[in-house]
């Protein structure tokens, strides 16, 4: 009978922990993929910015740009209240 010591040599004591890391990168390397409703698809067809918006922030640029913005300080100072307080 031959006697190979504490630890035969046939034995891994880091088999498992090897087999437990190659599942998990096997499990990370799956694709993800996803899948939009139609009602989401028409969501985001309201979402885009109409030509009326466009227009509206060219005409404020161009009134910043040539000094002819006045703030309605007041009106400013309104929203920002009726925003904080939640009305």
């Amino acid at each position: 009978m031959k006697i190979n010591g504490p630890n035969p040599t046939n034995f891994n004591p880091y088999k498992q922990a090897l087999k437990d890391r190659q599942t998990i990168e096997s499990e990370s390397y799956k694709k993800d993929s996803i899948e939009i409703s139609p009602e989401a698809k028409k969501l985001q067809k309201q979402e885009q910015p109409d030509e009326k918006r466009a227009e509206y922030v060219n005409e404020i640029k161009q009134k910043i740009d040539s000094n002819q913005y006045k703030i309605n300080y007041e009106k400013l100072a309104q929203k920002m209240h009726d925003f904080w307080t939640g009305k």
